[in-house]
C-alpha cells in the first residue's frame, strides 16, 4: 500500500531500473513508479509529472456525462487547478511484456476542490513503457469504483 499526502515531500528518485529485471520485480517497480507519481501529483511538481508522462500520454475516463480522453497537456494543466490533499494506492496486478509493464491499481483520493474536500475511489490501469532508458505512463485508464473497491487504509 503505498500513501502520500501534500504535506509529505518527494520520494527519493527511482533510478532507471532496465527492461531485464522485470520478470522478477515487476510489481515492486510498479509501485515505486506509482508511488513517484502520487508525491509529484501530491506536491504539484509539474517538471517531475513531465518526466513520468509519456509525451503521448492520454487519461481515459468515465464521468457521469460518459467517457472523456484527455492528453498530456491538459491533464498537467488540470492538476495545477487541483489540490490533491491525499492519494492511497494498493497495487493490485502488474504484468510486464519486453519494454511494456500493466498495472492494476485500486487508488482513493482526496481533492481540494473550490472549498472543499472530496474523496474519490477508481481502479486505475496504467500502462508504462520503458522509452528512453526510463519508464514513462503513456495511458490510464481510469474506472469509479464503490468504496470496496478502493485501496484499504
Amino acid at each position: 500500500m503505498i500513501r502520500q499526502s501534500a504535506s509529505k515531500g518527494l520520494s527519493p528518485r527511482l533510478r532507471t531500473i532496465g527492461v531485464r529485471r522485470l520478470a522478477s520485480g515487476t510489481c515492486e517497480i510498479i509501485e515505486a513508479l506509482e508511488g513517484e507519481w502520487s508525491a509529484a501529483l501530491c506536491s504539484k511538481d509539474i517538471d517531475r509529472l513531465r518526466a513520468l508522462v509519456h509525451p503521448d500520454f492520454v487519461l481515459i475516463g468515465m464521468r457521469s456525462t460518459g467517457p472523456f480522453m484527455m492528453h498530456r497537456d491538459e491533464w498537467l494543466e488540470a492538476i495545477q487547478k487541483r489540490d490533491v490533499a491525499g492519494i492511497e494506492l494498493e497495487v493490485k496486478d502488474a504484468k510486464s511484456f519486453d519494454n511494456v509493464m500493466v498495472g492494476t491499481i485500486f487508488a482513493r483520493w482526496r481533492l481540494k476542490y473550490l472549498g472543499r474536500e472530496i474523496h474519490d475511489c477508481v481502479v486505475l490501469t496504467d500502462v508504462w513503457i520503458h522509452d528512453n532508458g526510463r519508464w514513462q505512463a503513456i495511458r490510464r485508464h481510469s474506472t469509479p469504483s464503490p468504496s470496496g473497491g478502493c485501496a484499504q487504509g
